[in-house]
């Protein structure tokens, strides 16, 4: 079963006491801040490599039942096809999060029934074969929670919104990690109360390819909550959003990197931007309006950015100075979708243990059946 379109991360929180002051004669009561909701980034997603186009999407059953498996794909680079490359012989029910690295693929694994921790699988070959490490530590439930630097260096977002970092993939095969900061440390710092930092939902790179950047949600209205470390310090380094958000808690709802910098999608309400990051700033698109539930969400090359909505909308966006774009109304069970050539899509439908893979050329005004894959899902097996 899919995720929820949109949930909490936690209970609603007052982040100001709410209530009465008692006893205090004529001094005014305080009025309770409005309750924040945080958006979960679903699971569902693609990213682009070196080594071809990836997605990421759940089948099979019930997750109440433990029959939901979430299953990796690839499509190589330079291929039209896709092929089912999910690392073998560990758990998956918990959901797959992946990040591209030079020349390899590392995938996590999150918790779930008696997994407590995250393992991890490798590969230097397009999914053919698998290394298998270790986070002896729990991923966080979202799809940016791994970064993998061009120097090898990965960064891994636990559910308590810790980051640990690796020296390289063999140090983070060996279960050789470090702590590197925590959410609470974070918030404490001089960004984070700037920010009124709520939560991390996002880790990547700054635009050296060196320094950690650490994103989430502010309970301050107007602010982008991006943070970058260097040496240790941290300091604020998200964009400045539209004017009409300046009443608005902001949501770094995905973060990815470019050749040149960063790329993050903003969530405000039902609004949502891209932004895109260099070394004289960053610059953000207009505003995409009318976005009612966030079921995936993903990065190309170039900068480009997309995003599968309720309702069976998609939207696209290239780098930047581009504008968004509306693919056509996607096919029933689209879990996710993933960029192709020259403005293209495919998109990945789900149904039990059937991926139906869609495509759309620039431009097309309908998707065109091109693959099925049958998945070999054990039901049961996880019982």
């Amino acid at each position: 079963m899919t995720r929820p379109v949109v949930c909490a991360r936690r209970a609603v929180v007052a982040l100001l006491a709410a209530g009465l002051v008692s006893g205090c004669g004529s001094q005014p009561a305080r009025v309770a801040a409005p309750a924040v909701h945080l958006v979960i980034p679903p699971l569902s997603t693609s990213l682009v490599t070196a080594q071809g186009t990836w997605a990421i999407a759940v089948m099979g059953g019930s997750a109440a039942s433990e029959n939901n498996f979430w299953q990796l794909f690839v499509r190589p680079a330079g291929a039209s096809r896709w092929s089912l490359v999910t690392p073998p012989a560990v758990a998956d029910n918990g959901g797959l999060v992946a990040a591209g690295g030079p020349g390899s693929m590392l995938i996590g694994f999150r918790p779930s029934q008696g997994l407590v921790y995250s393992p991890l699988a490798a590969s230097t070959d397009a999914g053919r074969t698998w290394s298998p490490g270790l986070l002896d530590a729990a991923l966080a439930d979202v799809p940016d929670g791994i970064s993998v630097s061009p120097s090898g260096q990965v960064l891994a977002l636990l559910t308590d919104g810790a980051i640990q970092t690796a020296a390289s993939a063999a140090a983070a095969a060996a279960g050789q990690w470090s702590p590197l900061t925590t959410r609470d440390a974070l918030a404490a710092s001089a960004p984070g109360r700037s920010c009124g930092l709520l939560d991390v939902n996002a880790v990547s790179f700054w635009l050296n390819k060196t320094d950690p950047v650490a994103a989430g949600s502010c309970e301050r209205p107007g602010v982008a909550g991006v943070f970058a470390d260097n040496g240790g310090i941290w300091r604020a380094a998200g964009p400045a959003v539209p004017g009409s958000w300046a009443r608005r808690q902001v949501q770094v709802l995905g973060l990815g990197s470019t050749a040149g910098g960063n790329v993050a999608l903003l969530l405000a309400g039902s609004e949502l931007i891209a932004a895109w990051s260099t070394g004289s700033g960053w610059s953000t698109s207009g505003v995409l309006g009318g976005v009612a539930g966030v079921r995936a969400a993903g990065f190309g090359a170039g900068g480009s950015a997309w995003v599968l909505l309720g309702g069976g909308r998609a939207e696209t966006i290239g780098g930047p100075g581009s504008a968004w774009r509306a693919l056509p109304a996607v096919p029933a069970g689209t879990a996710t979708l993933a960029p192709g050539a020259a403005g293209s899509f495919d998109a990945l439908a789900v149904a039990g243990a059937r991926l139906t893979v869609w495509q759309a050329g620039a431009g097309a005004a309908a998707w065109t059946k091109a693959q099925a894959i049958t998945v070999p899902i054990e039901y049961g097996s996880s019982s």
